[in-house]
């Protein structure tokens, strides 16, 4: 019985550290995220002399196939009060992904074009890019070498755009990126920084299981140049929950100027 035991973990190890990067990435994006979300954010924005700013939204996702609609909007200051944002995340890396921002003060929907979805996403160290998921098919991998993260193991991976179009898109020219052994999520990120020499340092600081989904709590965002921080944001969310009644069509530019 312990043979097969060691038999089994040996096996399991040895079909882990057989992965591909390109698998690896695979798995990744494959892991469940639920459907049917709703939840609570908070998003801290932090300048440089560590003065902050507070925004709270509420957020809805729902899966169509293997396509996933978002819409959020701004609770509070009332600076932003009412400003509404909704993605149409395409799972075809051969369509571009849909963003409208509804810009209350203007009575307006604006659409966020290509060649502005490397721009910051409301003030924030995230882009309108970094609030989609990215298409495998778009990016080359390296397994560079397993690292320790918060005690967990991880895959170190080097992340390579395959093209100007994607590197002009997310404004990243390259990624390494943290991904755990356990459950293939992806805790740590270092982005380079197209323009500026300017780099990013993504970490997901909060994790919890939620009806058996890993749920990202708490995540941050810290722009840097060289060992000087320029700017950071930091993403709370709670009341989460999965597998609420949300109609397709709620996530429409009409519900935009709608509000909540």
């Amino acid at each position: 019985m312990i043979l097969k035991l060691l038999l089994t973990i040996s096996l399991t190890l040895s079909s882990l550290f057989a992965l591909t990067g390109q698998e690896i990435a695979q798995k990744a994006h494959d892991v469940n995220d639920g459907d049917n979300q709703t939840s609570s954010m908070k998003m801290i924005l932090i300048d440089k002399n560590k003065k902050k700013r507070v925004r709270e939204l509420k957020r809805f996702a729902k899966d169509k196939g293997e396509d996933e609609l978002k819409i959020m909007f701004f609770i509070s200051p009332a600076d932003v009060k009412n400003t509404g944002f909704l993605t149409y995340d395409y799972d075809d890396s051969n369509k571009d992904d849909d963003q409208w921002l509804y810009l209350p003060e203007l009575q307006k929907v604006k659409r966020i074009a290509s060649n502005d979805k490397s721009s910051s996403f409301m003030g924030s160290d995230f882009t309108y890019s970094d609030m989609t998921s990215k298409n495998v098919e778009d990016y080359t991998y390296k397994v560079m070498k397993e690292a320790l993260v918060n005690g967990y193991k991880t895959w170190q991976m080097l992340v390579t755009p395959k093209s100007k179009k994607t590197i002009d898109e997310t404004g990243y020219t390259k990624s390494i990126l943290f991904i755990r052994q356990d459950n293939f999520i992806v805790v740590q990120g270092l982005h380079y920084i197209k323009a500026g020499k300017k780099l990013k340092y993504m970490k997901i600081t909060g994790l919890e299981l939620i009806d058996d989904i890993w749920t990202t709590t708490k995540i941050q965002m810290t722009t840097k140049k060289g060992k000087k921080t320029l700017h950071k944001t930091v993403i709370e969310f709670s009341d989460i929950k999965y597998n609420q009644d949300l109609d397709e069509s709620y996530f429409s530019t009409r519900t935009l100027e709608k509000g909540l």
